[in-house]
């Protein structure tokens, strides 16, 4: 989950305009969200090696993924257009989101 994280977040620096395409029309600043966002999901991601902090992490992971939420709401009901991908792949991310939160909650549990 740690590399997984800390790739997820390298990809926003470099494919911000991919990322930026689904943030919903009504927030602004929208490269600023991917960076922090991708900022956050690097930190995050190495921060879950130390057992340590595990847990607070992965809570912190659970927060962020809900904060990004929005998104893929706006990418479902936008049936894929945002991101021209299919709308069966769109909605697909809806319920996947909550396979991250409960592997990030599994992880809480170390």
């Amino acid at each position: 989950m740690s590399i997984f994280y800390i790739l997820i977040g390298i990809s926003h620096f470099f494919i911000s305009e991919w990322y930026m395409q689904i943030i919903p029309p009504i927030f602004p600043f929208k490269l600023e969200l991917v960076y922090i966002s991708g900022f956050f999901e690097i930190l995050f991601g190495f921060l879950l090696i130390f057992k340590r902090v595990r847990f607070i992490i992965s809570w912190l992971i659970i927060l962020l993924l809900i904060a990004v939420y929005p998104s893929n709401i706006y990418l479902a009901i936008s049936n894929g257009q945002a991101l021209n991908i299919s709308p069966f792949i769109a909605w697909l991310r809806l319920p996947l989101q909550f396979v991250f939160i409960f592997v990030a909650y599994w992880h809480s549990k170390d």
